[in-house]
C-alpha cells in the first residue's frame, strides 16, 4: 500500500460536537461518538462524516458533520469548521500503523516549515465516512488532516 501526503483545501464543515480535556481514553472517545450518533438518530438529523479533533494538547473533540438543520446536542454545541489549508493522508490502519503515519506526516511538515512553505501547524483531525468501530470501509479509509498556516 502506498501512503502519499498531499496539500489540500478542506471545505467548511458544519458540525455538532462534544469537547473535553484530559488524558487519551479510547473508551471515552467511542462513548462520546455513540452519544452523538444516538442524539442524531433520535432527532432525525442527517449526518455525514465522523470527525475526531485534537485542537490542543490533551484537548479532544468528537463531531458529526451535519447535513441539515439541527438543535445543539445536550452537553455539546453546533459550529462550523472554517475552510482551511491542510496536509492530508488517507490510509488503512490495518495495513500501515497510525503511529508511523502521524510521525512521517509531522516530519514532512517540519521540513516544509524549514523550507518556509508553511508558517505553522495548528491542529489535527481524523475524518471517517461512518462509524469507524462498526463500518470496516470507514476504518479502512481513515483520513488524517493537519491544519497548516501558509
Amino acid at each position: 500500500m502506498t501512503v502519499d501526503f498531499a496539500w489540500g483545501r478542506s471545505p467548511k464543515i458544519r458540525i455538532a460536537s462534544i469537547a473535553w480535556k484530559g488524558p487519551w481514553n479510547e473508551r471515552k472517545i467511542r462513548g462520546q461518538f455513540e452519544r452523538l450518533a444516538r442524539w442524531a438518530k433520535a432527532n432525525r438529523v442527517r449526518t455525514g462524516r465522523w470527525i475526531f479533533l485534537e485542537p490542543a494538547e490533551r484537548s479532544w473533540e468528537v463531531a458529526l458533520e451535519l447535513r441539515g438543520p439541527a438543535q445543539a446536542p445536550p452537553g455539546g454545541r453546533l459550529r462550523t469548521l472554517r475552510a482551511s489549508r491542510v496536509a492530508r493522508v488517507v490510509f488503512d490502519p490495518e495495513v500501515v500503523s497510525p503511529r508511523v503515519v502521524y510521525h512521517a506526516l509531522s516530519d514532512w511538515l517540519r521540513w516544509r516549515r524549514k523550507e518556509k512553505e508553511i508558517r505553522s501547524v495548528t491542529a489535527t483531525r481524523e475524518l471517517y465516512s461512518g462509524n469507524p468501530w462498526t463500518d470496516r470501509n470507514a476504518w479502512a479509509h481513515t483520513e488524517v488532516q493537519f491544519l497548516v498556516r501558509p
